[in-house]
């Protein structure tokens, strides 16, 4: 066999492997996934439940979150680690006042589900910090001409001192250029009504790999306890903005 004909076969022999590798990781990442996806959705309903506690809890600060799955915290290792806990004890911290959280998000929710079902609720309500974290569940079946329609219908019902986030990075293509679409047009629609808009995308995509594999529930589409540190953190200068404007800030402890 000349040298030509044994390389040949050797790097065929390597490519078949390399293959063969990538095939088996792909079949242990699809039950991997699968394995995790179950047991997230059975913490919806706890979640739910620890939500509704809190809803009923005290407070002379109003906080409301309007959102979907991220809100409710599904994938963190407890409820209050969710974004919208981060936000509510960052809120406790810093007021001098007890804070009363009214979480709207519905796991799984659109922001056709967002207007049907969250709204109605916030009509109801007065709160002095509001964020509004909605739209990564449109991607899957994205219409833009839908989002467009949708997200300014949303947002013409939001009070102006409404906290509006565009939509986390999603890292890979096609998604990602989708998500970049509906941010341009989240953020013309923000820009029409004057709202703050908090640059999420531009935070999560900052993370690059690192954050694929060190900040997500083993989904790989929730965040874990350290992304949803990152996303709070996102929120954090207009959160501290609104709440100077409502609350005096707590005196630094000597």
């Amino acid at each position: 066999m000349s040298r030509r004909s044994l390389r040949t076969l050797i790097s065929g022999a390597l490519l078949a492997l390399a293959a063969g590798g990538v095939a088996l990781w792909w079949r242990w990442l699809a039950r991997r996934q699968h394995h995790w996806r179950a047991a997230l959705a059975e913490s919806i309903p706890v979640n739910s439940a620890y939500w509704r506690e809190q809803r009923a809890g005290p407070g002379e600060l109003l906080y409301v979150a309007i959102g979907d799955s991220a809100a409710q915290g599904i994938g963190a290792s407890r409820p209050g680690h969710s974004y919208v806990g981060f936000i509510a004890q960052a809120l406790a911290a810093a007021s001098a006042h007890p804070v009363r959280t009214v979480n709207l998000g519905i796991s799984g929710a659109t922001l056709r589900i967002a207007l049907d079902d969250e709204l109605p609720v916030l009509s109801r309500l007065a709160p002095d910090v509001l964020t509004v974290c909605i739209g990564a569940n449109d991607i899957a079946d994205f219409d833009a001409a839908r989002f467009d329609r949708e997200i300014r219908e949303l947002f013409a019902a939001l009070p102006d001192h409404a906290i509006v986030a565009d939509l986390p990075s999603y890292y890979f293509p096609p998604a990602q250029a989708k998500v970049r679409t509906a941010n341009r047009l989240l953020r013309a629609a923000a820009a029409e009504r004057g709202l703050t808009v908090v640059p999420l995308f531009a935070r999560t995509n900052r993370q690059g790999m690192w954050g694929v594999t060190t900040q997500f529930a083993g989904d790989l589409f929730h965040p874990n306890d350290r992304g949803y540190r990152i996303w709070a953190d996102a929120f954090r200068p207009a959160v501290e903005a609104r709440l100077a404007q409502v609350a005096p800030a707590r005196s630094p402890v000597e």
